[in-house]
C-alpha cells in the first residue's frame, strides 16, 4: 500500500508572483531507499511512485482521489504568509 502527501504549491522564490500557488499537489512517499548505481553512481530505485506528481484544484479534491483510489495520505498545511512592509526610506537609517 502505497501512501501520499498533500500540499499546497509554495510561492517560488525567485520570482514575485505567486502564479499555481493555490493548487494543491499528491506526491508519493518513497516506497524504497535509493541506491547508488555501480556504474555510473547516480542515485535509483525501482520505485516509479516517486516520479508522479498530481494536481488538483482543491484540497478536497485530492483527499477525494487518494480516498477513492485506496491511498493513505496525510495533509501537510500551508504555511502562513508573512507580509513584511517597508518603506524605501528604511534603506537609508
Amino acid at each position: 500500500m502505497s501512501s501520499a502527501r498533500i500540499y499546497q504549491r509554495p510561492k517560488n522564490a525567485m520570482q514575485s508572483g505567486r502564479y499555481r500557488t493555490d493548487r494543491w499537489v499528491l506526491e508519493f512517499d518513497p516506497g524504497e531507499r535509493q541506491r547508488p548505481d555501480p556504474l555510473t553512481g547516480w542515485a535509483g530505485s525501482g520505485d516509479t511512485l516517486g516520479q508522479l506528481r498530481l494536481s488538483f484544484p482543491t484540497l478536497e479534491a485530492a483527499q477525494d482521489y487518494a480516498t477513492r483510489e485506496g491511498i493513505a495520505f496525510h495533509v501537510v498545511p500551508a504555511p502562513q504568509r508573512k507580509l513584511k512592509l517597508q518603506a524605501y526610506a528604511d534603506n537609508f537609517r
